[in-house]
């Protein structure tokens, strides 16, 4: 089962649009996977997906809006990954 986490500052503007892609692309791959969502001091949006963030380490851990949010390509393609 893959393991995917969502990590998100509050009030970050894009959170939700990270979520909803999240959403769709496990829809379109039928991937059954434990989602956790973690609201806290992170760089934000991060997906992680078996530990692995999908756009790469941020320059910065510190919880702030990321410029790099993540992608449809990039996701579908961590997701993919054994």
């Amino acid at each position: 089962m893959v393991e995917v986490e969502l990590r998100y500052v509050a009030g970050c503007p894009h959170a939700d649009a990270a979520r909803t892609l999240l959403g769709e692309c496990l829809t379109e791959l039928k991937l059954d996977a434990a989602v956790e969502y973690k609201e806290g001091q992170y760089p934000s949006p991060t997906i992680l997906v078996n530990g692995e963030d999908v756009m790469g380490a941020p320059e910065s851990q510190a919880a702030a809006c990321r410029l790099d949010v993540p992608t449809r390509q990039r996701l579908l393609a961590a997701l993919r990954r054994p």
